[in-house]
């Protein structure tokens, strides 16, 4: 498919699954950080026509990277009618937190922990609105590598461009016509004080992990399967104990 065909299809998909709910959901719910992902998801979520919901979360956020989700809430405000959007700042629910928590102090735990608080916050205002949390998850990370935080980024109702590579979601948000701004900032997960990136967390650039993703002749290959290895568990079924008859 082309980039534009693609915008159509998962766009109509979106629609297609709340007209098929049981109890059709009444608004669409997204967490935008200034990022690729969630620009590409919450615009093509907006071109549904369904009341969509736009949160910016900021907890200690790295200025220029809350300024990126910033403009893009104007940006979708000012192009999409059915769009809402609000800044819902986390700072002190955080602090709260990590300060009761100080006796388990444990600096990648805290980072997921914000992923959780912002997943928590999105499945409120998704209760008051009669909603779903759409996710903002690609393919390399949800399915490739595991590059998210349990029950966090990606505890989601509807995973959209969870089958488009890196590559993929960047092409189509050039046919979206996203700030180039944030077509060009460098991926983050938003989770880290000093702002660290995701290409520089995982060691990797993103093409070279789609090339490990679909060539089995990859110079990558090993340090991949190294990496989805230890991510298998946020990708398989949670193990349940069975119980003989």
């Amino acid at each position: 498919m082309s980039p534009s065909e693609k915008v159509k299809y998962i766009s109509n998909w979106i629609k297609s699954y709340v007209d098929k709910m049981p109890t059709k959901a009444e608004s669409l719910v997204i967490g935008i950080s200034g990022g690729i992902d969630s620009s590409v998801s919450s615009t093509l979520s907006a071109m549904t026509g369904l009341k969509t919901i736009v949160l910016s979360m900021p907890i200690k956020q790295i200025d220029h990277q809350h300024d990126l989700s910033l403009k893009h809430q104007d940006w979708l405000v000012k192009k999409f009618k059915n769009v809402q959007a609000h800044t819902i700042s986390l700072d002190k629910l955080f602090e709260s937190f990590s300060s009761t928590l100080s006796k388990f102090n444990n600096e990648h735990g805290f980072a997921n922990s914000r992923a959780r608080l912002r997943m928590t916050t999105l499945y409120q205002v998704a209760a008051a609105n009669k909603g779903i949390v759409v996710g903002t998850g690609n393919k390399v990370e949800d399915f490739g590598v595991g590059f998210y935080t349990k029950y966090g980024d990606g505890g989601v109702d509807i995973s959209p461009i969870a089958d488009c590579n890196k590559t993929e979601v960047w092409e189509i948000g050039k046919e979206l016509g996203i700030l180039q701004e944030i077509i060009d900032a460098p991926p983050t997960d938003g989770l880290w004080d000093d702002g660290r990136t995701d290409e520089g967390q995982l060691g990797f650039d993103y093409q070279a992990l789609e090339d490990a993703m679909i060539n089995p002749n990859s110079p990558h290959k090993i340090e991949y399967e190294k990496i989805r290895k230890q991510n298998l568990h946020k990708m398989e079924p949670i193990p349940v104990c069975k119980i003989p008859s």
